[in-house]
């Protein structure tokens, strides 16, 4: 076994575990009981009661890649007590459920099977009245599974946009370069159920809202769109983020429409704070990508590194994040800066991959790819420096990997094979360039999602 095998492992290890600590059954099962006819919560900061006598119905609605876990552990706690519910999930991160309905739509770009999970919550929440308590699952990825797409009227008749709007429209947001607090801000002001949407139509009824945050920040107006979250934004930041990005030409018409005219003050902006639809609305973080890094932290102490957590809010271009990466451990490895050798630097958030090129991949391949090219740059510089970044929904991009390990032997694996790193850049082409080599690291659907996690090891 070389160096960069045992390094590779532990690499391996520290994911894992930041993986299980953000479980979203175990989550469930250690926030939520059932105790005396009360359901008790408990969050990091206090413990809620419900008295479950109050209620004549019990709904379970959600959407994210991490909700089927959720749900399945929520059957589990109130079993025949549950009345009725449906979630939207990712194919393939499903969980045999009993009593709550799965639906199966696309991601990141929605399909027949998001409008349909769409329209059916949005029915069930209408049907809520202030005897229901509603449970809501909600988890990064729930912008896509979930959509119900913007419908008005005015003096010329009824307008809707179609499910090819939103999916010209998130095509468009995706490959711009912007944020997902951007390109969230744009999709909550295209829908009938996003920011703050849900909690509207849901009123009066009381709801508890279960999040597993994928946000940078954890901000909650922004974790799936903010289903049941007062939104801070407005269709005139939604306007500005379309010319910022000089995306006006490749949204469609009614899209654009209706951001136009919501700006204008001529359709009702999403519900803010202070709004009564969000007086019996609950909503509780249960986990994010701050808890996974510090279970990554523990694994590597394990296996008797020194560590440092940098950050859980790493955002900017993928391939420039990885420069900084690099700098980060070069410094450790030439004066033990920030930390003494063997060294551990974990980090996560989530970065953003402007596309120029027609390949396939991820943030995370493509950050390990621009981490190889830092190597090839400055061989002597970078020996002994390992890196891994990665998915914790186990798919980066429209990829079956979670991500890549990059380090001086991965980059002699690919010269070995005759493939240029700067081609594969050029083409944002990732995903083969590892596949080529195999180090891609592909752990299969998690069934949970809280950001992506970055480690820089210096033995």
């Amino acid at each position: 076994m070389t160096q960069g095998d045992r390094i590779r492992s532990h690499l391996r290890e520290m994911f894992r575990s930041a993986l299980e600590r953000v479980d979203p059954y175990r989550m469930i099962k250690e926030r939520v009981l059932i105790q005396g006819g009360e359901l008790v919560v408990r969050s990091d900061r206090e413990e809620l009661k419900w008295n479950l006598s109050h209620y004549n119905r019990i709904l379970v609605l959600g959407a994210g890649k991490a909700t089927a876990k959720m749900a399945l552990a929520i059957e589990e706690i109130l079993g025949s007590r549950i009345t009725e519910g449906v979630i939207a999930v990712k194919p393939g991160h499903t969980e045999s459920l009993r009593r709550i309905r799965m639906i199966e739509a696309g991601h990141p770009v929605p399909d027949a099977g998001s409008v349909e999970a769409g329209k059916t919550v949005a029915e069930l929440a209408r049907k809520a009245d202030k005897d229901t308590l509603v449970i809501n699952l909600i988890s990064g990825g729930g912008s896509a599974l979930l959509s119900y797409p913007y419908a008005w009227e005015d003096t010329e008749g009824h307008h809707a946009l179609s499910l090819e709007d939103k999916q010209k429209t998130t095509k468009a947001l995706l490959a711009c370069g912007a944020t997902i607090q951007e390109i969230n801000c744009i999709r909550k002001h295209l829908s009938g159920i996003k920011g703050g949407r849900l909690a509207q139509l849901l009123y009066p009824a009381e709801s508890i809202n279960l999040i597993l945050s994928d946000v940078v920040g954890d901000r909650l107006d922004s974790i799936a769109s903010g289903l049941t979250a007062p939104d801070g934004t407005t269709f005139a930041e939604a306007m500005a983020l379309v010319e910022k990005y000089g995306i006006a030409s490749q949204l469609p018409y009614l899209a654009w429409q209706v951001l136009r005219l919501g700006a204008e003050g001529k359709l009702p902006e999403t519900p803010k704070k202070g709004d009564p639809v969000f007086e019996k609305v609950h909503n509780i973080l249960i986990g994010s990508n701050y808890g996974a890094l510090l279970a990554a932290e523990r694994k590597a102490k394990e296996l008797a590194y020194h560590t440092v957590v940098l950050s859980s809010e790493i955002i900017g271009e993928a391939r420039e994040i990885a420069k900084v990466y690099m700098g980060i451990g070069r410094d450790v490895r030439r004066r033990e800066l920030l930390i003494k050798r063997p060294a551990c630097v974990i980090a996560g958030g989530e970065t953003t991959v402007t596309l120029r090129g027609d390949g396939k991949g991820g943030r995370n391949q493509e950050m390990a790819l621009s981490f190889l090219a830092e190597i090839e740059s400055n061989p002597e510089g970078s020996e002994g420096i390992f890196f891994l970044a990665a998915s914790t929904d186990g798919n980066d991009g429209p990829t079956d990997a979670a991500g890549a390990f990059a380090d001086p032997e991965v980059l002699a694996a690919g010269r070995k094979a005759g493939l240029s790193v700067q081609d594969y850049l050029k083409r944002n082409d990732s995903y083969h360039y590892f596949e080529r080599i195999g180090f891609l690291l592909k752990t299969g659907p998690t069934n949970t999602n809280v950001c992506d996690v970055q480690i820089v090891v210096v033995p």
